[in-house]
């Protein structure tokens, strides 16, 4: 068998939310490692597809191991992301693993509007 080819290290990994989502699987999270994931979605697939990527990043994570700090950012709320969290979040902080709950919301002037501040 040949060997796989080292991991590409990012620092923001943009991932599908919609059909797409389907491709990004533990391979992929072994092969691309990134210090954030942000997870797309915004119609009516978005709530199958966050639990599939949660389970695909803990399994991708967890070989070979990681030892560095992972956010995975939805930009999206979601009432499916409530019990998949609190069933794995054991295992998220074992593995390094930060998920970001509903955006925070910023006002502006007369708009409001979710918002999430990456620092690298």
């Amino acid at each position: 068998a040949a060997p796989h080819p080292p991991p590409v290290y990012v620092d923001l990994a943009y991932l599908p939310g919609s059909w797409s989502a389907r491709t990004v699987d533990e391979e992929f999270f072994r092969r691309v490692r990134s210090l954030c994931y942000v997870v797309s979605g915004d119609d009516h697939l978005k709530e199958g597809v966050l639990r599939p990527l949660l389970d695909a990043l803990l399994a991708g994570k967890h070989h070979p191991p990681l030892d560095i700090q992972v956010t995975l950012i939805p930009t999206f709320d979601s009432l499916v992301m409530p019990p998949p969290y609190q069933e794995t979040h054991e295992r998220q902080q074992e593995l390094g693993i930060t998920v970001l709950g509903p955006p925070p919301t910023v006002a502006m002037q007369d708009e409001t509007f979710p918002a999430c501040k990456v620092e690298f």
